[in-house]
């Protein structure tokens, strides 16, 4: 089923207006590109107000700039890099973005945030088009938007008539079985944060065992609509507890742990590898600005640089993925 396997990893995620330009910029993408990562997610947000606008805009104090795209598209090319553009939508009240909705007798909200989403996405897809990216993401997350089927088929029809590569739709892991337009889109991609530690410092072999439970799911998913899954983003923190909740980013005062970090790298890695509907991973994710190396063993970020999931990842990354 798979075609391509994506050795990748997410990049330059919270970065503003004007990094991607930075020194450091290049100096963590050429980083990214010694792990033997092959694709990056380029990943930046733009907002709307609340959960319930219709209306999406452009942050120009915030969000990178097409010349900052540019930039960054240009620097991962030269390191050999593929780029999947994935432009995201995050709601300024705080509120997580796969709340964005409305009643669902509000079909002129409806109306006017499709509207709005749709042109987002088009601006992006046409940049896409032109910097030659080699995949693009339509959504991330958007839970509450996912059972308006038409829209999204129209979206994706949009999409489609400005850019000719292969799109991806970035589930919430858990959610990705209600969403029944999934064969409009070239590769199925999901949130992979699952909990698969019972307890902080759980091991690799009970990590590996809660994967396996994941996999027919998962299998089934891909083969329901013959499109192959990718995990469009995967990650953990190096703290703590933190494979009990991978999604999370708040508990900063978790004390540090390289190694569950690394467990869950690898179970994930050994888990999937060599599934045949399987089509890789984008981990979450890596930095536009690295802490100084010295720093790894005290930082307790997703991102792996100069830990030990780091050394993991480059194990894998180095194998052949069969098909």
């Amino acid at each position: 089923m798979k075609e391509v396997f994506y050795k990748g990893m997410t990049y330059g995620w919270e970065t503003k207006r004007g990094e991607y330009r930075k020194d450091y910029a290049a100096d963590s993408m050429k980083k990214l590109a010694d792990t033997g990562s092959e694709w990056i997610a380029l990943s930046f947000w733009t907002w709307q107000d609340t959960v319930f606008s219709t209306d999406i805009h452009f942050d120009y104090g915030y969000t990178p700039t097409d010349r900052d795209i540019e930039h960054a598209v240009r620097n991962a090319k030269e390191q050999g890099l593929k780029v999947c553009l994935k432009p995201v939508v995050n709601s300024r009240d705080g509120i997580w973005r796969a709340r964005i909705g409305f009643p669902e007798d509000g079909d002129a909200y409806w109306a006017a945030w499709f509207e709005s989403y749709t042109n987002f996405l088009k601006h992006y897809a046409e940049l896409a088009e032109e910097l030659g990216c080699e995949m693009f993401c339509i959504g991330c997350e958007m839970v509450a938007t996912e059972y308006r089927e038409a829209e999204w088929r129209e979206v994706i029809r949009e999409v489609k008539s400005l850019y000719t590569g292969p799109i991806v739709y970035n589930a919430n892991h858990g959610k990705e079985e209600g969403i029944q337009w999934l064969d409009a889109v070239d590769l199925i991609g999901t949130s992979a944060y699952y909990p698969v530690a019972s307890v902080p410092g759980d091991s690799y072999e009970n990590m590996l065992t809660a994967w396996e439970k994941q996999k027919p799911r998962l299998k089934a998913l891909a083969e329901r609509f013959n499109k192959p899954l990718v995990f469009i983003e995967i990650g953990c923190r190096s703290a703590l507890g933190c494979a009990t909740m991978p999604w999370d980013f708040t508990h900063k005062d978790l004390p540090h742990s390289e190694s569950e970090q690394a467990n869950f790298y690898r179970s994930a890695l050994e888990t999937f590898w060599n599934e045949p509907w399987f089509a890789g991973f984008f981990w979450w994710d890596w930095s536009t600005k690295l802490y100084a190396l010295e720093e790894a063993s005290s930082n307790n970020g997703f991102d792996i640089y100069g830990k030990e999931a780091e050394q993991v990842l480059k194990e894998y990354y180095k194998l052949p993925v069969t098909k």
